[in-house]
């Protein structure tokens, strides 16, 4: 990873960094070859200067963390899991935003990737509860939050505008705590 910043996490199989500036070729390249897996889901930018927007918000947005989830095997990027919303104090808590790509999906990365993300939280970044919501037909993206040990906690209808509608999701978290450990 000549240049590359120093991984915020690391697993066998995958390795967190941040975003940068310098990525916005891969990414929306990788967005634009995924439109068929991310809809009618995930729209993530897809061009230039809507990365550039994106991920400076994530870069300089305090209450915010973005993580590209990075294949060991050969760098590429395989997704991210941004946490949106933080709030410290009492609460501790953070909203997830995530995505994979076609070339990494059914592949496990993500869920490697976001068992790292889930670490960090509760280690680095101080936090105590991360919340996932989900359309629940999004079944890959239910299945990616079960196996990581989040649980479901209800259902919101017209919870969140996605592509122009209002759609429910279901509610799901997990907590720092006993019950959680590193591997999930």
């Amino acid at each position: 990873m000549p240049g590359s910043p120093t991984p915020l996490a690391e697993g066998p199989r995958t390795y967190l960094r941040p975003f940068r500036p310098e990525d916005a070729d891969e990414f929306t390249a990788l967005a634009r070859a995924s439109r068929e897996l991310h809809r009618p889901w995930l729209f993530p930018p897809d061009e230039p200067a809507a990365y550039a927007t994106y991920a400076n918000r994530l870069i300089e947005d305090p209450t915010r963390a973005g993580h590209l989830v990075c294949a060991r095997e050969d760098d590429r990027i395989a997704g991210f899991v941004n946490i949106n919303n933080i709030v410290h104090g009492a609460f501790r808590c953070g909203a997830l935003g995530y995505g994979a790509f076609a070339h990494a999906a059914g592949r496990g990365l993500m869920g490697e990737g976001l068992g790292l993300v889930v670490g960090r939280a509760f280690g680095a970044l101080g936090l105590h509860r991360l919340e996932a919501n989900v359309q629940p037909a999004n079944t890959a993206s239910v299945a990616l939050v079960r196996r990581a040990g989040f649980r479901l906690e209800g259902y919101s209808p017209e919870f969140l505008l996605v592509d122009g509608e209002w759609r429910g999701h279901e509610r799901w978290a997990i907590t720092a705590g006993p019950s959680w450990t590193p591997s999930g």
